[in-house]
């Protein structure tokens, strides 16, 4: 049981024992740093069922929680906040039991949960990943971590956009401009040349549309009527009709991405369990539409097209099937979503990794599947994330100016190189282990600066401003770690704690509140979905750890006792934040 469970139950007993009077919920938070106490109960929400004075009713509930709990040491009433003092004697045994368990926070998967389906990524198989990629990536990835940690069990998985007009430009493109070449011809990762060609339709496309507007077409016509568009969309409908050739080079172009995706994957760190493609979801959902149409839950207007009314709802009319009998986007989804199920029946949720853009689009679609009568259907998510910019503007991937995911790897991993060279922090070590740390230090940067933002924001991405070695950066966390590393390499071997005899300092009374602090903030970061819950206690803890250091002699401490509990708590405090990094998908290495 927590403190604030324990206390809560307390609280709970005064209210009744003092005013005859049942209250729900016991609201805490941490006591702010000019008053006295390591916890602070909130009266005020009382004064729905307790009638009078906050102060005085704090005042009554602090006497009985002090006479009743060994723990309570002391207590302070400033208007309606109850101000506790913790007994040493709670943190000393808090730490006793966790530090011989370097995961305490971690909750080992329940069999009677439901397993969560975590998707992201979801690229197209046109071009190469970018900058929007990798803040979708890092996202889902993190999610997925922060969930299984908090005790469920998770899928990581991703839609691959593998058809589609988009696909056959880059396929017709290459077709006429390509000359045969091949990502081992040209020495380039094959979702880079794919995307080459997708620039080079567009090219191709603006000079057809401007040599029609010359000959007297307008330019809604031109863009209609432009031969290289028309073939595009020609080789589509051969595609779908299964059209060998046509079918032989979308395999073989899609091979090459997805080995260049591969390679982007592993340097960015993160995997997936499970792979859908769109070529072989395109065409579901239909049935469920059918079944929809007969339950009443769509209608079918007179050209024949289905559509779900939910302006009940709040929201609109819906297409779900057109005239012609062909499926949406949304009749896709809906029969994915169904699939995955099918396909894992433990799944009993899944988070959606994808743009604010697309708001609109989940809402419907989950109240759609709900509509269809499928219980899992209130415990879908859209992890909604907004754009990231970068000083030079905006990107546009058909005009070749995205910035490409393995280009910023490689700029974070030169700029650390290049800021660790100016502060001379690495002197004795070899050329090959510079490289690997440039590469954990750079991508530590980047991901950090981006998960340690709420989702929701939008995020303006300086490179230079991330790897920065003080501040709330990836780096100044990594180097922390780093420096404790380096005070447990000189430790002698670790001693048994006499916890009896210590009296606990005052920094490192906080710094086990900190730690305390982790298993809450799990629980809070996968319930709503945010990374950034985990960054910002990371960086919390190394500021508290810090501050300890600065202030209490580790290795130099009096008696070899309050060195082995100092030597262990700074030990914790690493794998803490080798822990809480191992969520965000950031390493954090053993010198620096």
């Amino acid at each position: 049981m927590t403190l604030q469970e324990t206390l809560g139950q307390q609280v709970k007993a005064a209210v009744r024992q003092h005013f005859g009077a049942e209250i729900e919920t016991v609201e805490f938070q941490a006591t702010r740093k000019e008053f006295a106490g390591d916890i602070t109960v909130v009266v005020f929400p009382m004064l729905r069922v307790v009638k009078g004075n906050p102060a005085q009713i704090g005042e009554q509930i602090g006497l009985f929680l002090k006479q009743e709990m060994d723990l309570i040491t002391d207590y302070n009433v400033v208007k309606g906040f109850l101000n506790l003092e913790i007994n040493d004697r709670y943190y000393l045994d808090f730490f006793s039991k966790i530090q011989d368990d370097p995961q305490f926070a971690f909750l080992k998967p329940s069999e009677n949960n439901k397993a969560v389906m975590v998707e992201y990524s979801s690229p197209n198989t046109n071009k190469p990943l970018h900058l929007g990629h990798v803040r979708n990536n890092l996202l889902g990835y993190s999610v997925a971590e922060i969930i299984k940690a908090s005790g469920k069990k998770v899928y990581k998985t991703q839609i691959i956009n593998d058809r589609g007009i988009h696909i056959c430009k880059s396929m017709l493109a290459w077709q006429r401009f390509g000359n045969g070449e091949t990502p081992a011809s040209t020495n380039l990762k094959g979702d880079k040349l794919v995307g080459n060609y997708y620039v080079k339709f567009d090219q191709e496309y603006k000079k057809e549309i401007k040599h029609l507007i010359a000959e007297g077409k307008t330019e809604e016509e031109a863009k209609k009527e432009a031969p290289i568009l028309l073939e595009a969309q020609q080789m589509l409908q051969q595609w779908e009709a299964g059209d060998t050739e046509v079918v032989a080079l979308w395999n073989t172009m899609n091979t090459w991405v997805y080995d260049g995706f591969d390679v982007t994957y592993k340097n960015l760190g993160v995997d997936f369990d499970q792979l859908y493609y769109e070529s072989q979801t395109y065409l579901l959902g239909k049935e469920f539409v059918a079944e929809g149409l007969q339950k009443g839950v769509f209608f079918q207007k007179e050209d024949g097209s289905v559509w779900c009314d939910l302006t009940e709802d709040g929201l609109d009319e819906k297409i779900v099937l057109r005239s012609d009998g062909t499926a949406v986007y949304m009749t896709q989804d809906i029969g994915t979503a169904i699939q995955r199920v099918k396909d894992f029946p433990d799944v009993g949720g899944m988070v959606y990794t994808v743009g604010n853009e697309q708001e609109y689009h989940f809402q419907v679609l989950f109240l759609i599947i709900k509509k269809l009568g499928f219980d899992w259907a209130d415990n879908l998510f859209h992890l909604s994330y907004g754009m990231v910019d970068l000083p030079s503007g905006k990107m546009k991937s058909r005009e070749g100016t995205v910035v490409d995911a393995d280009d910023l790897i490689d700029e974070m991993t030169q700029t650390a190189a290049e800021i660790s060279e100016e502060l001379g922090k690495l002197d004795g070590y070899s050329s090959e282990e510079k490289k690997e740390l440039y590469k954990t230090i750079g991508l530590g940067a980047l991901k950090y600066y981006i998960l340690k933002v709420d989702p929701k924001k939008r995020i303006l991405f300086d490179p230079k401003e991330s790897i920065d070695f003080q501040g709330n950066t990836g780096p100044f966390i990594q180097y922390t770690y780093a420096r404790i590393q380096s005070i447990l390499r000189k430790a002698e071997d670790a001693k048994e704690v006499n916890f009896s005899t210590l009296e606990l300092h005052e920094k490192e009374r906080e710094l086990i509140k900190q730690l305390e602090l982790f298993p809450e903030v799990i629980q809070n970061a996968a319930e709503h979905h945010s990374p950034a819950l985990v960054a910002n206690y990371t960086y919390d803890l190394v500021k508290g750890f810090n501050s300890f250091y600065q202030n209490v002699s580790i290795l130099g401490a009096d008696d070899d006792n309050e060195k082995a509990f100092r030597t262990q708590l700074a030990r914790l405090v690493a794998n803490t934040i080798k822990n809480a990094f191992g969520l965000l998908g950031i390493e954090v290495p053993e010198r620096m």
